[in-house]
């Protein structure tokens, strides 16, 4: 069975204020060597940790994973006064963030410059293993044409500076500004591929491959396609969710994607991030404009002999029956604040990483 591996970024906040806080080598520092599977490292801001699985086979493998690595960085922030936030940007913000120690990240910040002091942003990061590189290639360009729908099942940050954006997913929109970020072209195979990173690579966008921003990419580093259009999510479960509808399109090899045009897709991938699953986006298997719900029914539908090749099909379902009935996590986020104010979103982001208030 095809293995996957997640990634999971999470926003280290003040408990009272909910403001980011630089506490990720305090905290790495605590979790030790106490994880069995899996690893926590720190991220480009100090006020960032990464959790990342295990390869995987199965949802139930990597929830389990995803589980445990939750719960071991939300205790170590909360005996530091703090929530390791599962959500795509914070509440509020200082725009003062410290940088990680790493040459890396300094070059980063360099190209970035003023970008740095917003961009505080938390994504989950689906890899698929698919050993062949052309067919690595062909799994992108089937990922970047469900792009939007992906993003309107996750969009989880719909708070900026103190209040509400109107958005479901903020980070979205705050990636969008970097150079090499949103959707990827349409590549031929390999070696337009690589083409097409050595002129962003030339043209000084970036400094390495490993700084594309893409929302779908392949691994420099393993033999992976990389979707990285979600948001962090409000809980393992969603995660899992995203994760095996990620694996699902990248291996579904028979599918006839009609409509995947750059501008279809970017026009689809802004509504998802204004309006999660209420959006309005273009269904790549027909061209037609309708309702994110009616899209992942359709793709369900096209994707289910591999989704029950894989013994996915059945999580899937209830999983999408689970949004449809709880919501994404922005629209969980809005009901808590709705409901207790900052109290209230403070206990849900708690709850996210095992560590439950009371």
């Amino acid at each position: 069975m095809t293995r996957f591996g997640i990634e999971e970024e999470f926003l280290l906040l003040d408990e009272d204020s909910l403001v980011p806080v630089a506490l990720s080598g305090d905290i790495l520092e605590r979790i030790g060597g106490t994880i069995a599977a899996g690893r926590v490292t720190t991220e480009y801001l100090a006020s960032q940790l990464e959790a990342l699985t295990d390869p995987v086979r199965t949802g139930a493998e990597g929830g389990q994973q995803l589980d445990v690595l939750r719960a071991a960085i939300g205790a170590a922030a909360r005996a530091e006064r703090a929530i390791a936030a599962p959500t795509g940007s914070p509440f509020t913000t200082l725009r003062s963030p410290r940088l990680s120690p790493s040459a890396h990240y300094d070059d980063v910040a360099r190209r970035l410059a003023h970008l740095t002091r917003e961009h505080e942003v938390n994504g989950l990061h689906v890899h698929v293993e698919v050993p062949d590189e052309e067919e690595r290639v062909r799994a992108l360009n089937r990922l970047r044409a469900w792009l939007p729908l992906l993003l309107s099942l996750s969009a989880n940050s719909p708070f900026g500076n103190g209040i509400d954006t109107g958005f479901a997913s903020w980070r979205s929109m705050l990636i969008r500004r970097l150079p090499s970020s949103w959707c990827p072209p349409r590549f031929a195979d390999v070696h337009d591929y690589r083409t097409r990173v050595e002129q962003l690579l030339d043209l000084g966008t970036i400094g390495e491959a490993t700084s594309l921003s893409w929302a779908v990419r392949l691994s420099e580093r393993y033999p992976t396609v990389e979707a990285r259009v979600a948001d962090t999510q409000l809980t393992a479960d969603d995660a899992v969710l995203s994760a095996l509808l990620t694996r699902g399109i990248a291996l579904a090899s028979e599918q006839r994607i009609v409509a995947d045009e750059t501008e279809a897709v970017d026009a689809s991938l802004w509504m998802a991030a204004r309006a999660g699953m209420e959006a309005r986006i273009v269904d790549p298997l027909t061209g037609d404009v309708a309702p994110a719900r009616t899209v992942a029914a359709h793709l369900l539908d096209d994707i289910g002999p591999v989704l029950d090749e894989l013994g996915d099909a059945e999580p899937v379902r209830a999983g999408l029956d689970r949004l449809r009935t709880d919501g994404t996590g922005a629209a969980r986020q809005r009901a808590a604040h709705a409901r207790g104010g900052l109290a209230g979103l403070r206990d849900l982001l708690h709850e996210g990483t095992g560590t439950p208030v009371g």
